[in-house]
């Protein structure tokens, strides 16, 4: 070999090894099938095991100055009361809380996936700031992190995130299964009362986008599960929720008895309005594997789909986190993925039944809610949270729904509302009135 070649040939293979190495060490994440050991070792849910119950936590390094960081499993439950183990996380200043402990701020995360890869706790470095996979910041595959982190911390609060349950802990993901998720936000709140280093109180706030949106309006519509005398810890006071670009699909659907003609005029009108691209079919798709998971006696994916359909999307679901899925779907079947619908739907009463029954209810939250929604949003058609918005105004609820200004998309709702909502979670914990603008008495816009 010429001295040249030899070189040339060194010189590639250092590259090489720059990339594979540096590049890695950079982004600092965990590809999909790298799944920490903590989640390949999770105990099994005993069957007298209580909701909330904290069942394993583990210290993880952070890149986030001053705080401190753990992996959490712990018992929650999904809406027909089958108990899980479900994952998360939890952030804390570091040094000794006050005398009555920290507040805790939930944070209830946006759309992942399905699989048991999706959980954001499973990723390298979880405990930052939140990072948005769609973007120009985005540094991973996925979206992962606390929305405020560094703002919440100074101000003294602990944060524990949930996974949801099956992001992580087993199970088929109930996605967008609000109440089942909703379960699994109060649940993560009991589960960090008992993580004595988080020194945390039993005082909360839920704050949650997306599909966190919905999850923390199901848990405002749960005051029968969060006052549960036989979960692991009672007591917890959640003194405000709040919604950023909130889904809402059970507010859409008709409630009460209908036919057959009306309810399957109703699920093919969804499917239209969840299907206009590959982008929003495959989250449509997420939802009926996510109700079907959460009603499998009642339900199947072949009452929706095609045989080919349900097949395929059954195994792509599985295994794949959303973008990845949309890729797959995308690569192999292009402008014809609305083929893999059947033409004509069955069992639509059941399906209908199901989403309204898994959805939100339309009950007044048990403390205030604030909405928080930008006009350029096509991910989350805000007409979803304007209707949960018009049904529990009629209940009595304290609710607000704040547009933001200018023309903000789905994916800059969390930091375009970002400190109009850390005032008003720091005047709740405060004890503060409550806004009176851009509540029930106001006029708002779709």
């Amino acid at each position: 070999m010429s001295l040249i070649r030899f070189r040339f040939t060194s010189f590639v293979l250092s590259m090489i090894t720059f990339f594979a190495v540096g590049v890695s060490h950079a982004n600092q994440r965990f590809g999909p099938d790298e799944i920490p050991s903590f989640y390949k070792t999770l105990p099994n849910v005993e069957a007298n095991a209580k909701p909330g119950t904290l069942l394993r936590a583990e210290k993880i390094d952070t890149s986030t100055p001053n705080i401190d960081a753990w992996r959490i499993a712990y018992v929650s439950t999904d809406i027909s009361g089958r108990k899980w183990v479900t994952t998360g996380m939890v952030a804390a200043p570091q040094g000794e809380a006050p005398a009555e402990g920290r507040p805790i701020m939930a944070w209830a995360h946006g759309t992942t996936g399905t699989a048991q890869s999706c959980g954001p706790s499973q990723v390298l470095d979880p405990a930052v700031t939140l990072n948005q996979y769609f973007l120009p910041s985005g540094n991973s595959w996925t979206d992962y992190g606390f929305p405020a982190l560094k703002p919440l911390i100074d101000q003294g609060y602990v944060i524990v995130a949930t996974d949801y349950q099956g992001l992580g802990g087993g199970g088929r993901h109930q996605y967008v299964v609000s109440a089942t998720q909703g379960r699994d936000v109060i649940d993560s709140i009991r589960a960090v009362t008992q993580l004595k280093e988080a020194q945390a109180s039993k005082r909360s706030v839920v704050y949650g986008w997306s599909q966190g949106g919905g999850s923390t309006l199901g848990a405002a519509s749960q005051a029968d599960y969060l006052n549960d005398k036989d979960a692991a810890v009672t007591g917890i006071n959640i003194l405000g929720f709040v919604a950023m670009a909130p889904a809402d699909i059970a507010a859409l659907l008709p409630k009460g008895q209908v036919s057959d003609a009306t309810a399957e005029k109703f699920v093919t009108d969804f499917f239209s309005l969840m299907s206009t691209d590959v982008f929003n079919f495959t989250h449509l798709a997420m939802n009926l594997w996510g109700t079907q998971a959460a009603f499998p006696n009642k339900l199947k994916l072949s009452d929706l789909f095609t045989q080919e359909g349900a097949q395929a999307l059954d195994g792509i679901l599985e295994r794949k986190c959303v973008h990845v899925a949309a890729d797959t779907i995308n690569y192999v079947y292009g402008k014809t993925y609305k083929s893999l619908l059947r033409p004509k739907i069955e069992n639509a009463q059941a399906w209908l039944s199901a989403m309204n029954e898994g959805g939100i209810a339309p009950v007044k939250p048990l403390a205030p809610v604030v909405i928080y929604w930008g006009t350029a949003d096509t991910v989350v058609p805000p007409v979803m949270h304007l209707k949960y918005f018009e049904q529990v105004c009629k209940v009595g609820a304290e609710v607000s729904r704040v547009q933001l200004p200018g023309k903000i998309t789905h994916f800059g709702t969390p930091g375009a509302s970002q400190a109009d909502y850390l005032q008003w979670v720091e005047d709740r914990f405060a004890g503060k009135p409550l806004p009176t603008s851009n509540g029930c008495g106001s006029k708002q816009g779709s």
